[in-house]
């Protein structure tokens, strides 16, 4: 008899409602880390619209994502049900214009480069106590 697993079965139900989902550490309006916020660059500048998961609330949801997709970290991205990948990935992706096809849209004209430097980085503790 197999077990019920809900967390699974709601990522699953996810990939499968959303065409675009990234699964990323923390809110497109507000990334947790700078490869979260590189992807979420990528795909905003792109202007495909994609749903996103934040997988810090509760650390199930990455274990139980990467058991789905076999992949290690995050962000993840799923097009149409299917992997493509992470932040190395999407960004490659979206400066050789394939990210665009991908999503069936045209790439953008002069697309900045996605690089590390350019995007936020985390909020740290700043230590005024001197």
């Amino acid at each position: 008899m197999s077990e019920s697993n809900p967390i699974r079965e709601a990522i699953q139900q996810a990939i499968d409602e959303h065409d675009v989902i990234l699964f990323m550490k923390g809110t497109p309006e507000q990334p947790a880390c700078g490869f979260s916020a590189r992807t979420v660059g990528a795909l905003q500048a792109v202007g495909h619209p994609f749903a996103a998961v934040d997988v810090l609330p509760d650390p199930r949801i990455r274990q139980e994502l990467s058991a789905i997709s076999e992949w290690p970290t995050i962000p993840q991205l799923f097009v149409r049900g299917e992997l493509v990948g992470g932040c190395d990935i999407v960004s490659e992706m979206y400066e050789s214009g394939e990210l665009a096809q991908t999503l069936g849209v045209e790439p953008p004209e002069d697309a900045p480069a996605v690089e590390p430097e350019a995007a936020p980085r985390p909020m740290g503790i700043e230590n005024r106590l001197g």
